[in-house]
Formats: C-alpha cells, structure tokens, sequence
C-alpha cells in the first residue's frame, strides 16, 4: 500500500513550479518578421536564412536539371549494334 502513495508525490514533483522556465521568444521572432525593411521573408532570419534558401534552391535547380536530363536520355531511342 506504501507504493501506491509514492507515485503521486513522484508526478507532483516532476511537474511542480519549481521546474526551469523557458522564456517566450515569440514576441521578439514577430517583431523581427514583421519589420518593414524591404526583405522576403526568407531571408529575414539572417545568416543562416540566406543559407538555407541559397541550399535550398540550388538543390531544387539542381534536382530538376538532372531529372530533365534523365527524361532526355530515357526518350531517345536505343541504338542497336
């Protein structure tokens, strides 16, 4: 019966105030992104943004090219020896 009695005190302190806050970053992201500064979106996080959206839309291009090429080479009639 002793352990029946534990395993509330166990919950109680697992989600008890005294657990590490975390801070709201959600108001300083808003101001941020809706700063009227002449930049997309995208690339208003800065750096790593920029980054991202460069990899990204290299990988896109890139991607499309090869499946293209690929879709040439598939269409052309095979050559018999």
């Amino acid at each position: 019966m002793n352990r029946l009695l534990k395993v509330p005190v166990v919950a109680v302190r697992a989600f008890s105030s005294s657990a590490r806050q975390l801070r709201n970053k959600v108001p300083e992201a808003q101001k941020l992104f809706q700063e009227d500064n002449g930049l997309p979106v995208h690339i208003k996080g800065g750096t790593v943004d920029v980054l991202l959206y460069r990899a990204t839309m290299t990988l896109t291009i890139g991607g499309t090219g090869y499946s293209l090429y690929w879709l040439l080479v598939a269409s052309m009639p095979q050559k018999k020896e």
